[in-house]
């Protein structure tokens, strides 16, 4: 069957007129029988390359799919364009799964989403016989292979499915894939002889930028100061990081909730509704959030902590920018998260896994200190290179880092080296080095006199920054050698004693400052429109997903909003000129959004739209800046709401007097307005005050205090008499002053 077939269909069903790259080969080799593998980049239209195929075909098309929480939404999105799809999982009452699955006998549905482990279980397989089943799509296939980022022992039982079904055609989707999982995925799946589409790894409409970790509150906080109203993800590397964050964020107004694996099932599962459904512009999450997630709207992600390898960070910035619209992303880059990582490798078992693992973050260092294009860096981890050496939309790009000649540093550093090891016989780590050239005063040095050395302090003019960037420079080109493994050393090479004979210029770029980030320039898809009449209808939007509850995007995504707002449609027919309209969403949607159309331009001029400049939002002073910071502000919130103080720590898996710590500052600054009779009587607070008055010190230091009171009043409550103490005083000379 030709794709003749399939272009009618997607415009008659999907509103669109053409198809995006490798979709219309895919779909084709797909639905002509052919075992099919599809390497798409986040954003590309994966799913158009199944939901197609089974529409034009007889029979059932089974999808598996990793995450229960993805397939409500791609069935609700189907379902809005008029598709007969349904899922089976977990989260259905009986009635309901009884319901679908009496549908399936009787031939209703087109398309069925279920997840690895429901294949294997009772007699799901017997049922798929009687199913008329058609075709089988493996989305997310890279967790087949254990040499993905994101392997799934469950997702190798799928080659019995295809052993049950020898004669129907598979699909293999993934975003992320080189040439060895490629492989492993065939071979895992058993495959026969497929057709492999390759596309490109770019997403010309994202933006990569990456500056020094610093303040990543604030730093965070301005990037999204800087863009009211767009969705975005923040990734952070702990539990506590992500609650922290989204509270800070959060006191200074913006919609910002957490997400991590430790939440209640059904706190996760309300926070990415809110965040799917505009409720939330911000969602501060761990890496459990987002395989997946179909949301096309998605404006900027933000790495707070480093990701632990160039494949996971490809697919969690590809969450971005997924309707072709500009997107930014943004990596805060910190050495000091490196080194924490790598001493979490120290406690896998496996050497061999700890050496891939290692090699893998070693490669995301890399690609946060490039000096070159990062656009050509990310897509060199996958193969693929691009025709120019400037992308124009990256950091490094945009604004090239300044030059530094680094051969003299470059001669102090490997000099130090060859001092150490003529010294002691072995090699020491790479941060001893640095130590030993800026001169520092350590019990190691010390140890082994190695403030004696010639090179002991001869960079201490240069910061221990540049230095380090030097030593890591003088790695990746060979002329200085990292042992590897859990503990490694440094070492001159063979290459960089021939160097210290004959040296040769050695030019690198210093990074740039902690302040810099992507501008909001335009770039690759961007749509300029009517602004005014945008944000009426995407009020408008959110009134129907709501009646509807479904998310925003399942009425109309931006792009097709940005349309209208720019092509100003009057009439039904002329509604399905614009992209993303199909006859099913004209007939269910067209009229209230003609309407909005017609209310605006009655008062409203149409527009002309050259495409400007935004200018940035000088952001304000944050709660988070002084003595309550973002995980005290979490707790605050949780103590606002009714929790109290043992529920917290209980909540949150902290200690209680570390939740008091948080209450104590809050009322200190003056965020929580209480009275100290919630927490200690009026006889305590005067045994407090008359020790106090008995001992030559303050309230800084509680231990005398203590003591003092025999032991007999905790530090709690001290602690809580002293932030009590503290607002008094402040609000004191508030009022005292002219």
């Amino acid at each position: 069957m030709s794709a003749v077939t399939l272009l009618p269909l997607l415009q008659s069903t999907f509103g669109y007129s053409a198809f995006r790259p490798y979709q219309e080969e895919i779909a084709t080799a797909f639905l002509d029988g052919k075992d099919t593998v599809a390497i798409l980049p986040t954003g590309a239209g994966k799913s158009m390359c199944f939901q197609l195929p089974a529409l034009a075909r007889e029979g059932l098309t089974l999808v598996v799919s990793p995450l229960i929480a993805l397939m409500k939404d791609q069935v609700d999105a189907l379902t809005a364009n008029g598709v007969a799809a349904t899922y089976l999982n977990s989260t259905l009452p009986h009635e309901e799964a009884q319901a679908r699955i009496n549908g399936l006998r009787a031939g209703q549905y087109k398309l069925l989403y279920v997840a690895p482990e429901r294949i294997f279980s009772g007699s799901f397989i017997e049922d798929l016989k009687t199913w008329k089943l058609a075709a089988v799509a493996v989305d997310e296939a890279h967790c087949v292979s254990e040499w993905g980022h994101d392997f799934r022992p469950e997702y190798r039982q799928l080659a019995r499915l295809r052993q049950t079904f020898p004669d129907i055609p598979f699909l293999a989707l993934t975003a992320t894939a080189t040439a060895r999982v490629r492989d492993d995925l065939i071979t895992q799946l058993q495959l026969n002889a497929p057709e492999v589409f390759l596309a490109s790894f770019n997403r010309p409409n994202l933006s990569y930028a990456v500056i020094p970790k610093a303040k990543p509150i604030r730093q965070v906080f301005e990037f999204v100061h800087s863009r009211p109203g767009e969705s975005g993800i923040v990734y952070l590397g702990s539990r506590k990081a992500t609650e922290a964050m989204a509270a800070a964020l959060a006191a200074e107004g913006i919609t910002a909730l957490a997400y991590h694996a430790g939440l209640p099932p059904e706190v996760r599962a309300a926070n990415q509704d809110a965040f799917l459904r505009d409720e939330a512009n911000v969602v501060c999450a761990t890496v459990a959030f987002g395989m997946g997630i179909d949301k096309p709207d998605v404006r900027f992600v933000i790495h707070a902590d480093l990701p632990k390898n160039i494949e996971g960070y490809y697919q969690e910035t590809g969450r971005a920018g997924r309707d072709g619209l500009p997107a930014d992303c943004l990596l805060l880059f910190s050495r000091g998260d490196l080194m924490k990582n790598l001493r979490f490798l120290e406690e896998i078992a496996d050497p061999e896994a700890a050496k891939v693992a290692r090699d893998q973050l070693n490669k995301m260092a890399d690609f946060g200190e490039v000096s070159t294009c990062r656009r050509a860096s990310l897509l060199g981890y996958f193969g693929e290179t691009i025709p120019d050496d400037n992308c124009g939309s990256c950091d490094n790009c945009l604004s090239p880092m300044e030059e530094w000649d680094a051969t003299l540093a470059s001669k102090m550093f490997l000099s130090c080296l060859y001092r150490i090891d003529e010294a002691s016989r072995f090699n020491l780590g790479f941060n001893h080095g640095i130590e030993v050239l800026v001169g520092a005063n350590t019990e190691r040095i010390r140890r082994y006199k190695h403030d004696k050395l010639s090179t002991y302090g001869i960079g201490r003019d240069i910061p221990r920054a540049h230095m380090a960037l030097v030593g890591r420079h003088l790695i990746r080109i060979g002329l200085a050698e990292d042992s590897g493994g859990n503990r490694p050393t440094v070492g001159l090479s063979p290459a960089g004693r021939e160097w210290l004979k004959r040296p040769t210029p050695i030019q690198l770029h210093l990074p740039k400052m902690a302040e810099a980030s992507p501008g909001q320039t335009a770039r690759a898809g961007s749509i300029s429109c009517d602004e005014g009449l945008f944000a009426e209808l995407r009020t408008l939007r959110k009134s129907i997903a709501d009646a509807r509850s479904v998310p925003p995007y399942v009425v109309f995504g931006d792009i097709t909003l940005r349309y209208l707002s720019r092509r100003y449609p009057t009439t039904a027919d002329e509604l399905l000129l614009v992209p993303g309209v199909g006859a099913k969403k004209r007939d269910d949607f067209g009229n209230d959004f003609l309407q909005a159309i017609a209310k605006w331009l009655g008062s409203n001029a149409k527009q002309e739209f050259p495409i400007e400049e935004a200018l940035p939002i000088p952001p304000p002073k944050m709660k988070a800046e002084g003595a309550v910071t973002g995980t005290t502000l979490e707790t605050l919130r949780l103590y606002q709401g009714g929790k109290s103080i043992e529920e917290i720590a209980k909540t949150r898996d902290l200690a209680v007097s570390t939740i008091s710590s948080h209450i104590a500052t809050a009322i200190a600054a003056g965020e929580l307005e209480l009275d100290p009779r919630q927490f200690y009587s009026q006889e305590i607070e005067d045994q407090i005050t008359a020790a106090l008055a008995q001992l030559d010190t303050g309230l800084e230091a509680l231990g005398p205090i203590f003591n003092a009171l025999n032991k007999e009043v905790d530090y709690q409550t001290l602690h809580l008499y002293r932030a009590f103490t503290i607002r008094k005083e402040s609000v004191t000379a508030t009022v005292s002053q002219p």
